[in-house]
């Protein structure tokens, strides 16, 4: 199949992981490519080495492809390179796939994402589409996905018009928290708990790596919800000592999820949100990896005073906190 999506590949220094994402990529030879690097940190001559040699990889395009690069010289780190990245992205195109340096994606994937990009373009409750599934062996499924509030951001696709509802700063969250409106969201008290801990950190330290969480604020907002592939489609293959985000021990669970190829598409009879299967997801595969819930009382309180204290002080002093630890490593 002629992979028509625009494929966004987000960058920075793995050159290693880049390359494997990459190599798959050129096999499905997609007719429109966008590559978005963000720039090495201050000072560090490593990472100018390495963000070199990662764009030097995906520069390597052998076939016959509309490409466009957008390379940071600064960085900017990882919450505004990959939403701005993301932003560009849209500047040009109303739909797209979305990877990762990190995230592994099996030739399937795209023509998964381009078949139901296609077949959900004008259903606005369908806000994104995702590669990841953790369930294998513990649900039969008779569809070849499934309707989800659990978004996973490592190998997914979406719409500019979904896009449209991102904000990096969440102003109504607020007041949609004290509504109830998340936890009538997720109808489900301790995941409405563990998203919430995300956002509440969020409206604090807005220092933090993380933009999924607003991302899933987007969809929480709109009440939106995900397309989950009932075959796993995509395998993190990041989480180790040179990861930005996801450094505990606990994510490296994800990298047992290898992926699989599919020969066709067996869609739902209709569009019905069964929040068991979310459920069983947070109970099976979230709780035993998130290192969130993995916390002890002591480690949960030291966690939250550091986002406090990074809120409290000034940007400058985080940052020379943040070189002394380094150094001091």
């Amino acid at each position: 199949m002629i992979i028509t999506a625009p494929v966004l590949l987000l960058i920075f220094n793995r050159p290693n992981t880049t390359h494997k994402v990459f190599d798959v990529i050129k096999q499905v030879k997609p007719s429109k490519l966008f590559v978005a690097s963000d720039g090495p940190r201050e000072g560090n001559s490593n990472d100018e080495r390495l963000c070199k040699q990662a764009r030097n990889i995906t520069e390597q395009v052998d076939w016959e492809c509309d490409v466009k690069y957008l390379y940071r010289d600064k960085n900017l780190g990882c919450r505004v390179a990959i939403s701005s990245g993301i932003d560009w992205f849209f500047e040009y195109v109303d739909e797209g796939i979305i990877l990762e340096d990190d995230c592994l994606p099996s030739k399937s994937f795209f023509w998964f994402c381009q078949e139901l990009l296609e077949k959900y373009r004008d259903n606005h409750q369908i806000m994104q589409i995702s590669g990841t599934f953790y369930l294998d062996g513990l649900m039969d499924f008779k569809s070849s996905y499934y309707y989800s509030k659990l978004i996973s951001c490592w190998g997914w696709a979406t719409w500019k018009d979904s896009w449209r509802h991102f904000d990096i700063k969440i102003p109504e969250y607020s007041k949609l928290k004290q509504e109830g409106f998340i936890e009538n969201y997720y109808e489900n008290n301790e995941i409405t708990e563990w998203m919430q801990s995300y956002l509440d950190v969020d409206m604090i330290d807005d220092t933090a790596g993380i933009w999924s969480t607003q991302w899933t604020f987007a969809m929480i907002k709109c009440n939106g919800l995900s397309i989950t592939s009932t075959t796993n489609l995509v395998q993190n293959i990041g989480f180790n000592k040179e990861a930005t985000n996801g450094t505990a021990k606990s994510f490296r669970e994800y990298e047992r999820f290898t992926v699989n190829e599919i020969d066709a598409l067996n869609h739902p009879s209709r569009i019905l949100y069964n929040k068991k299967i979310d459920a069983l997801q947070f109970d099976t595969i979230i709780k035993n990896t998130d290192p969130r819930l993995n916390m002890n009382f002591i480690n949960h309180f030291i966690y939250t005073m550091k986002s406090i204290i990074k809120f409290i002080l000034p940007q400058s002093v985080v940052l020379f906190l943040k070189k002394c630890k380094t150094v001091l490593s």
